[in-house]
């Protein structure tokens, strides 16, 4: 696709933040994600897929015996009502199901990356590479769900329009509870890049590592009344020893890339940029603590704010190296990515 693009003039002016810039058509963003709803819909039984198609065929057709049901869904009954009004559209149809499911969260994704960034296709091949699309367009689709909700309210963030903001998140936490976590993120990240909230934010970060026992007892103590009760029990009764050393490292590049590079981040006093950096620094931070503690708990929470990393990067790439490194630099990403992408789908187990 990227291909195609450097040979035909695809983009056109768009009005973004009050400024013309060039965009790709609805329909190439489209068409350059469609793979990945494809495969979404149509794939086996990878991660949670199992778990999702009984919950799916098991729900009841009728509005009445729906009613019923859902009094006893205990948790995130925002999903259950979407997924039910799928069924009246596709029926059993599982495949059509999660089609739709697929298509929801790649619409939510297209409209903030394809506005946001002119470097889309980058933006979706490290979404991609990263293998993001099977952690959560294949497996915590639920999840997912909320994170799409949340990210598509991206221009009440930027213009802080916080009651809108509010609604959307509210929305979203009914189709996860961890949705709830964006409103401290939002707060944190607004200002410019590299400020004193997000020092702060690092300075925590450290002390919880260096005090660990203290901080999984502080969580324990504080997720006792959510749906995640026990969950540091659980997650040592597993023996989860927390995400891979690797996947933090590539997750904090476009934070550790900000930092290098934060004098001509700072220059720019671009809204977006600013933004975007502060969102990958706390990142980098939940993955830090997600690889002392759980990889399937804490390691399932950067997710709302590790896709404005992709935005970032793809902006750190075009410019802040030299005009004639550019294209190494975007060479150079796209082998590493891939090789990251190879080692993940051959030692899966590592990860």
């Amino acid at each position: 696709m990227g291909g195609i693009a450097s040979q035909i003039q695809l983009k056109r002016l768009e009005f973004v933040c009050g400024e013309r810039v060039m965009r790709y058509p609805w329909w190439f963003s489209l068409f350059v994600f469609f793979p990945i709803i494809w495969m979404a819909a149509t794939r086996g039984y990878f991660g949670d897929t199992f778990m999702y198609q009984i919950t799916y065929l098991k729900m009841p057709d009728s509005f009445l015996e729906f009613a019923e049901y859902l009094k006893s869904v205990e948790k995130d009954k925002g999903y259950s009502v979407f997924a039910f009004f799928v069924k009246q559209i596709v029926g059993n149809n599982t495949v059509c199901y999660f089609a739709v499911v697929a298509f929801v969260q790649a619409v939510l994704l297209i409209t903030v990356f394809r506005k946001y960034t002119p470097y889309y296709i980058m933006v979706v091949f490290l979404f991609v590479a990263s293998t993001d699309y099977l952690s959560w367009m294949f497996n915590g689709i639920r999840q997912f769900m909320a994170v799409t909700i949340v990210f598509s309210a991206t221009i009440f963030m930027l213009k802080k329009k916080y009651l809108p903001l509010l609604g959307v998140i509210l929305l979203a936490s009914s189709f996860h509870k961890t949705a709830l976590l964006m409103i401290p993120c939002v707060l944190i990240a607004q200002g410019n890049a590299w400020n004193k909230k997000t020092l702060v934010f690092i300075a925590v970060i450290l002390l919880s590592v260096a005090f660990i026992g203290t901080f999984t007892s502080l969580l324990d103590s504080a997720l006792k009344e959510t749906q995640y009760v026990n969950v540091v029990s659980d997650y040592k009764s597993w023996n989860d020893d927390g995400t891979s050393f690797l996947r933090v490292v590539f997750y904090s590049i476009p934070a550790i890339l900000s930092f290098i590079w934060r004098k001509k981040i700072q220059k720019v006093r671009d809204p977006l940029v600013n933004f975007c950096t502060n969102m990958s620094i706390i990142s980098m931070g939940l993955y830090v603590i997600s690889m002392f503690t759980s990889g399937v708990f804490i390691g399932r929470l950067p997710i709302y704010v590790s896709l404005y990393g992709y935005i970032l990067l793809a902006w750190e790439i075009h410019h802040c190296f030299r005009k004639e490194m550019i294209q190494f630099a975007i060479g150079g990403l796209i082998v590493v990515y891939s090789l990251f992408y190879y080692v993940q789908m051959k030692v899966w187990e590592m990860f």
